[in-house]
């Protein structure tokens, strides 16, 4: 006696166990991305309550770097994505799945907060308000964060760019795409400083560390990995 599916030939069975792979995927961002709302809500909530830090207003560094680091995030996590579905190189494959599932947890930890504060989760208005002075006058006129013609913030690709990406395969998709993250990581990790010099809340300063320190350690590797396949940073 046999089941239907061992009744099917073979490539009628793949296609139906191959469809299930979008929706697991799905379903593996949305619980990273709830367990960054909770987590972010709840060290955000605590301190509160404890009477050590009032909730931040709109315009504030803290609401301003939430909402535009968000955005920042999304954009590595869609890079990292693609680049881990279509490269064949194991070492890109992991250094693009590391940083989407630590990026996508920090925006989950980022919009648990927004909710937490009454906030939208994007600004209305122009990106970067949030940020002013020396600083940030410094940071946007740096040559390694510069935005890109026609990208909203320091390091993000460009439609172009992205349209580019998506069309190579190969040692080029993982050059390119170690190019666009390395500038992708020079343009958030001045943001981060910014907002890790200029915020009193704890889990701003906790998370923006976090960043720091992670995406250090990546550049440096990435940098490593565009040596080892005899090209240079944009």
């Amino acid at each position: 006696m046999t089941t239907d599916e061992e009744q099917l030939p073979a490539e009628d069975v793949q296609p139906r166990r191959s469809t299930s792979r979008p929706f697991v995927v799905a379903a593996a961002v949305v619980a990273v991305l709830l367990v960054g709302a909770v987590l972010g809500m709840f060290l955000t909530q605590r301190a509160i309550n404890s009477g050590q830090q009032a909730t931040p207003g709109e315009g504030s560094v803290e609401v301003g770097f939430a909402q535009d680091m968000s955005v920042h995030h999304l954009q590595a996590v869609t890079m990292a994505n693609w680049e881990r579905d279509h490269t064949t190189d194991p070492e890109l494959k992991q250094l693009a799945f590391d940083i989407q599932s630590t990026q996508l947890e920090q925006v989950g930890r980022m919009k648990g907060w927004l909710m937490l504060w009454g906030q939208p989760e994007q600004a209305t208005g122009a990106y970067m308000t949030w940020m002013s002075g020396p600083s940030a006058h410094g940071m946007a006129m740096a040559p390694s964060t510069a935005s890109s013609g026609g990208a909203p913030m320091p390091g993000m690709a460009t439609d172009a760019e992205l349209a580019k990406l998506r069309s190579l395969s190969g040692k080029d998709l993982d050059v390119y795409f170690l190019q666009l993250m390395l500038r992708h990581h020079q343009g958030g990790t001045d943001m981060a400083q910014y907002a890790h010099d200029h915020t009193s809340a704890d889990a701003v300063k906790t998370l923006t560390k976090s960043i720091l320190d992670s995406q250090g350690a990546e550049m440096v590797l990435m940098k490593q990995m565009l040596s080892a396949r005899g090209a240079q940073p944009l």
